[in-house]
């Protein structure tokens, strides 16, 4: 689909609605991916992430709204839906009895692949994801990461257009998480279109060319990393203290020289400053003279993270927010 604009669209969501029982998972989310580059789809547990995801995939039916990939409509063609689109969860979809390799042949016969195509294409695959020496082992042996770089390559069998990642480096460390990055990265230059839904704000500045931040079933803010992070513009100052006393009276000497109130997390406040190294200094005095001065100080610029957080008053990151995995 083109855009008025002339920018071409793989993915087009507008004003979806899903509800289980009472609850309204997705309420009215709009959204739309460019072929070729990557949508992030960024917002805490709970947030609907996943059931956009599943909606899109074909694995859930909207209540309303309207929703295309590729121009097909999920819900009146979702046979041909699902050969054009790959999809990697939150959780490894690969029998864990089955070998490596077994998986990926097992797949591309699902897929419908030419026979003659199913065991070269695995082939491909396992050289491709670092899998070569443990293609013949059962994949309940696989390490989580093994298991991920398994679970991609099982959604590329069929070479789909539009690959959907759900969180695809949730529980993943941070080496192979940056392995996956380095994989998705080189899909993007093949040009495929990926959507990803991450809870993790460096994964979504890394590899999103567009991001869409939605918290509780809605859209609350849109736009490229670099945009995002300048509608908050402001200068991020950190402070840890010996206490969670000391840091709630020193937010409320910090405040008045805080573009917003100050938050305050166990013994650490976050307070964005406009003016920068003034403002900086004029709350370290203030700090001082109060008697709650600092045992730690770190100064950056703004994250995404920072700018979910003026958006909904939360991190992105809500341990106590689980609805997600049930949604």
């Amino acid at each position: 689909m083109t855009t008025p604009e002339g920018r071409s669209d793989a993915i087009v969501v507008e004003g979806l609605v899903k509800r289980f029982g009472d609850v309204v998972a997705v309420d009215g989310v709009s959204l739309r991916g460019e072929r070729g580059k990557v949508l992030g789809l960024l917002g805490p547990n709970g947030a609907g992430k996943t059931t956009t995801v599943r909606v899109l995939t074909t694995v859930l039916s909207a209540d309303a709204g309207r929703v295309e990939v590729l121009g097909h409509d999920v819900r009146r063609d979702p046979q041909t839906v699902r050969t054009i689109i790959g999809l990697a969860g939150q959780f490894a979809a690969v029998d864990p009895n089955l070998t490596g390799r077994e998986n990926l042949r097992l797949i591309g016969r699902l897929t419908h692949l030419p026979k003659a195509t199913v065991g070269p294409r695995a082939d491909e695959l396992l050289e491709r994801f670092g899998l070569v020496d443990a293609a013949n082992r059962p994949v309940r042996t696989y390490s989580g990461g093994m298991r991920r770089r398994l679970d991609l390559a099982a959604a590329l069998v069929h070479r789909p257009p539009v690959l959907f990642l759900d969180e695809p480096t949730t529980g993943l460390d941070p080496a192979s998480r940056l392995g996956l990055w380095e994989l998705i990265e080189e899909l993007l230059a093949e040009g495929t279109t990926v959507l990803l839904t991450t809870q993790y704000l460096e994964e979504a500045d890394r590899l999103a060319d567009h991001i869409v931040v939605i918290d509780k079933g809605r859209v609350i803010a849109e736009g490229a990393p670099t945009d995002l992070k300048a509608t908050l513009g402001n200068t991020v100052a950190e402070f840890g203290f010996a206490d969670t006393a000391t840091a709630a009276a020193a937010a409320t000497a910090a405040a008045p020289f805080a573009v917003r109130p100050p938050t305050v997390a166990g013994t650490a406040v976050h307070v964005e400053l406009a003016d920068g190294a003034h403002a900086l200094l004029e709350v370290l005095r203030a700090l001082d003279l109060g008697g709650t001065a600092p045992e730690a100080l770190a100064v950056r610029e703004p994250s995404l993270d920072d700018v979910f957080l003026s958006l909904t008053g939360h991190h992105a990151v809500d341990d106590a927010d689980t609805g997600e995995g049930a949604r």
